[in-house]
């Protein structure tokens, strides 16, 4: 038996060693102040040492929980996903049409709302070519995408839904809600004081909008 094999490895074991709760605390804290410092000033804008400030940690200390910025970069992209994709994930072939997609259009929006440094994070990775997203974007966001354009396709042949294109459908409804999270300062300085809270308005347009476009 090679000796150096069956030697044990130090990452290995660092890696499968239950993190104490100081460690669990700076690594959220690292990833929140990332998603900050990310969201505001994108992947090559941001720093470490941005990021360790905003977290309250120093660039060393950082440095011993993520191995760069690209690897903290990474992980909160990889978390993103899931929550990017649930709201979609939710829409039942089963349900009554315009009232599943008018209860997407809804969910989109209140991610607007509710996670907006998300929502430019991941605006920010796509105007970049999602570099670090793309086998995902092309894998699982595609396969869920083509999915639930087939249960339009289904619903439209149906005649319970009015025909339009399924993806141009998709991709709208991410337009016309992610906007309100990627424009925020836009949205609000063009409304004016009437924009404080942009979101019940967008909510009541947006079921004029689509409730016309899907009625057959």
């Amino acid at each position: 038996m090679d000796e150096a094999a069956a030697q044990p490895d130090p990452a290995q074991d660092e890696e499968a060693r239950p993190r104490t709760r100081i460690q669990r605390r700076n690594t959220q804290a690292i990833l929140d102040a990332a998603l900050e410092v990310f969201s505001a000033q994108g992947f090559r804008g941001a720093t470490l040492d941005q990021i360790a400030e905003v977290a309250g940690l120093s660039k060393p200390n950082l440095l011993y929980y993520f191995a760069s910025k690209e690897a903290i970069h990474v992980e909160l992209l990889s978390g993103l996903m899931d929550t990017w994709l649930d709201p979609l994930r939710e829409m039942d072939p089963e349900g009554e049409p315009e009232a599943e997609i008018m209860a997407y259009v809804r969910r989109k929006l209140q991610m607007a709302r509710d996670y907006p440094r998300e929502s430019r994070l991941f605006a920010n990775e796509i105007l970049q070519g999602a570099p670090r997203m793309r086998a995902a974007i092309e894998g699982e966001l595609k396969d869920l995408v083509d999915e639930k354009a087939e249960v339009i396709r289904g619903w439209q042949a149906a005649g319970k839904i009015a025909p339009v294109h399924p993806y141009h459908l998709i991709f709208s409804i991410w337009a016309l809600t992610q906007h309100y999270a990627d424009f925020d300062m836009q949205v609000r300085a063009v409304l004016g004081p009437e924009g404080a809270d942009p979101f019940p308005e967008a909510g009541r347009f947006l079921d004029t909008l689509f409730g016309r476009l899907l009625a057959p």
